[in-house]
């Protein structure tokens, strides 16, 4: 019996970059469940569930397998102008993945890694960038947000938000 017991079994590690592109992977099933922005032509869209909160999607450019967006709330930073918080999401369609390449939460990236920093810090940080998008398009899908609260913006809200 304690022969058994004393036997281990190693299990394979997962390197940070293995899990950064997992991260990647399930935003890309989370986000094409909640918005479907694969099949959205560019422009500008809203989903609004009668919070206030409305979340504002801006398809950027629409490729044969990438897709460009912003994602953001109506809320703007009083200090830069900037909407608050904010991704920027690159959407690879035939590798099934979803890239934050930035987020603004109160700061940008500048602030919080520098001009110049090490390869181990950007990987870092590009984990906690897609930690939080995956955490945010969670919390978007439990509050109710999805294809079906999903609209074209109107001409007047596009002339507001530019």
């Amino acid at each position: 019996m304690s022969r058994v017991l004393s036997r281990r079994v190693a299990l394979p590690k997962i390197s940070r970059f293995g899990w950064l592109m997992g991260l990647y992977s399930e935003n890309h099933a989370r986000l094409q469940r909640l918005f479907e922005p694969a099949q959205l032509g560019c422009g500008m869209y809203v989903s609004s569930i009668g919070d206030g909160l409305d979340v504002r999607l801006d398809v950027l450019e629409q490729h044969a397998y990438t897709t460009e967006l912003r994602m953001s709330y109506g809320l703007v930073d009083p200090q830069t102008g900037l909407s608050d918080p904010s991704a920027s999401l690159r959407l690879y369609s035939d590798a099934r993945q979803v890239e934050a390449t930035h987020c603004y939460a109160g700061r940008r990236w500048q602030d919080v890694i520098g001009m110049y920093p090490p390869p181990e810090q950007i990987l870092d940080h590009r984990l906690r960038m897609n930690t939080f998008l995956g955490k945010w398009v969670q919390y978007l899908a439990e509050q109710g947000h999805g294809v079906a609260t999903l609209r074209q913006a109107s001409q007047q809200e596009i002339e507001t938000r530019a």
